[in-house]
């Protein structure tokens, strides 16, 4: 069994990389998100344009990463369902931040799959290691790819915990699939089976009721 855990709006309680945006970068971000979100750029190139519009030296953004705040139901959570599942967090954000803030909140050593932060003078830019040239969503981690590869030699379900569209794609292909904000209303609008949460909380007190060997017809189980 494997869990993929988002991280910005889901573990995270903001987006990471707007809350970077709106503090060290110039308004003109904003232009470019909207450029993404009608299509006239992909995800990767939405990323690339505005993580390099970032002007903060290398103290001034790590201690803005140290001040992300987590889901503080997120522990009991993974020390419940660590006993029998894999836990990955599958991010198309950075990994740097998503690092510091895991160990800072003093979380186990879960796996971290994201776009690599680089730092450079003045600011930062990124990379793509888990781009997939084939990823429908054009994301800079192809989530199904990386969930794929994770999910092959554990077997039993795959479960997304999510709340985005970069979540979107995965939706589609998970076993069960627990949503809030725009991955809910995508799953409302597509009849995808999902599970509605609002935090960590919510999810165990779902995850709970199974044991260690679900059936396989959980999608629509509350």
């Amino acid at each position: 069994m494997l869990f993929v855990i988002d991280f910005d709006g889901t573990l995270a309680l903001r987006d990471t990389v707007d809350s970077l945006l709106e503090k060290f970068a110039p308004a003109a971000w904003k232009d470019v998100e909207q450029d993404w979100l009608q299509e006239r750029i992909t995800a990767v190139e939405c990323m690339g344009r505005q993580i390099r519009m970032v002007r903060a030296d290398r103290e001034t953004l790590e201690e803005f990463f140290q001040s992300i705040e987590l889901d503080a139901s997120f522990l009991p959570f993974y020390h419940h369902v660590c006993r029998y599942a894999a836990v990955a967090i599958v991010s198309d954000g950075l990994d740097h931040p998503i690092q510091v803030a895991t160990h800072k909140a003093g979380l186990p050593n879960i796996p971290v799959f994201a776009n690599r932060l680089d730092f450079v003078a003045d600011g930062i830019d990124i990379a793509f290691p888990h781009l997939d040239a084939h990823c429908a969503a054009g994301n800079g981690v192809c989530k199904c790819a990386v969930a794929r590869d994770l999910a092959q030699p554990l077997g039993g379900l795959m479960v997304l915990i999510g709340d985005g569209k970069s979540d979107i794609c995965l939706a589609r292909r998970a076993d069960v699939v627990f949503a809030k904000k725009s991955l809910l209303a995508y799953c409302v609008a597509n009849n995808i089976g999902h599970i509605p949460f609002d935090n960590f909380e919510d999810v165990l007190a779902v995850v709970r009721k199974w044991d260690a060997h679900p059936p396989m017809n959980l999608s629509l189980v509350a």
